[in-house]
């Protein structure tokens, strides 16, 4: 029996053995790739579509709003023409005074951290300025008495273009601070609705009136260049700031150096770039594409410049309504007494009276009736 159970066993080794032998000469089958990681988890693949996210990932929109992030710097399909259709989000810049950011950011920045706070209190210093100036000084009186012999300071052409402008700009500065600075002080006041009503039609006010503005600068420029260039006895005016500094009389001619400055730095310069600015912003210059960047730029433009140039205004204003008696009354008739050209423009005067510059300088205009109103 046991030599039995012992061939049984010999077999059944020799049997295993051999299919061991079969089953380490014959090739395993490949096996099934294992599924992406990507796909097993849900995980976006790169530059996948928004259409291609929806099948992997239903509800996941990033591909779509990515674009929208990135549509200031690759534009986004749209199917109508225009200019920025497809940039829903602006390009990052770093504008003067602003963080490296979108550009909208970028302008608000300027505008609220910059242009709004530091342009208001330029413009409370320059009329704190001429307040203290009218408190300690009081109005310049010509100290001469009246000849009663006129001059005639300012054609009736001269006259006009200088009112056009002086108007208009009145009228654009009134407007332009109630937008930019209205809401600090008359909207606590108006209440919202008022307020909203008021700075709308002053904003198209300030639309009309700009054009013409802009038109009246040029005229102006035209009129007055010849007599506002720079020449050697501006100088010593300016050396004795007009005779603040000393007290002394400076001779000038009939524009003397401040008025010069005044005529060159604020209608010329600020005057050009206030008015181009503001034409772009009208969007009046076909040249110059109505994007959200080209607007922005001219719009930082536009406000620091007239803020510039209304605080500059201030002092013309005021020496050329109470700050200088008989300043007024020349723009307003075209005359003034010789006592008055002799003591504030002498130069001037002495070419009047060596016969170099006429007396009466345009062919219709006449002195006014009353004197003592073009003195005063």
């Amino acid at each position: 029996m046991k030599c039995v159970l012992r061939g049984v066993a010999i077999v059944l080794v020799a049997m295993l053995v051999s299919a061991g032998n079969v089953a380490a000469q014959k090739p395993l089958a490949p096996a099934d790739p294992p599924p992406p990681a990507a796909a097993a988890s849900g995980l976006p693949q790169p530059g996948e579509s928004n259409a291609e996210r929806a099948k992997t990932q239903p509800g996941n929109n990033a591909p779509f709003w990515r674009a929208v992030r990135e549509s200031g710097a690759q534009a986004g399909y749209v199917s109508l023409p225009g200019p920025e259709l497809g940039q829903l989000v602006q390009q990052s810049v770093k504008y003067p005074g602003s963080q490296y950011t979108t550009a909208g950011e970028a302008w608000r920045q300027v505008r609220n951290v910059w242009l709004i706070p530091y342009g208001g209190a330029l413009m409370l210093i320059a009329l704190l300025a001429v307040g203290l100036l009218y408190l300690a000084k009081g109005p310049i009186k010509v100290k001469a008495p009246a000849t009663g012999r006129m001059i005639e300071r300012f054609t009736p052409m001269e006259r006009a273009a200088h009112w056009v402008g002086a108007i208009t700009f009145v009228v654009l500065a009134v407007s332009g601070i109630v937008m930019a600075f209205g809401k600090f002080f008359l909207l606590p006041v108006l209440g919202l609705t008022l307020f909203g009503w008021l700075t709308y039609a002053l904003k198209t006010l300030h639309n009309v009136v700009g054009p013409l503005f802009a038109v009246s600068m040029l005229i102006l420029i035209v009129t007055f260049v010849k007599d506002n260039l720079p020449r050697r006895h501006d100088l010593a005016w300016l050396s004795k700031a007009g005779g603040f500094l000393g007290g002394a009389h400076v001779p000038s001619h009939r524009f003397n150096a401040g008025e010069k400055f005044m005529f060159w730095g604020g209608v010329l310069v600020l005057g050009l770039v206030t008015a181009g600015s503001g034409l772009v912003l009208d969007q009046l210059i076909p040249q110059v594409a109505p994007t959200r960047g080209n607007m922005q730029v001219a719009h930082m433009i536009h406000g620091a410049a007239s803020i510039l140039m209304m605080a500059l205004f201030t002092g013309h204003i005021y020496m050329g309504s109470v700050g200088v008696k008989g300043a007024y009354g020349a723009m307003r008739h075209g005359y003034v007494d010789e006592a008055w050209a002799k003591e504030h423009h002498e130069l001037w005067h002495d070419d009047i009276k060596a016969g170099r510059i006429p007396a009466q300088r345009s062919a219709s205009g006449t002195p006014p009736a009353d004197t003592a109103g073009a003195r005063a």
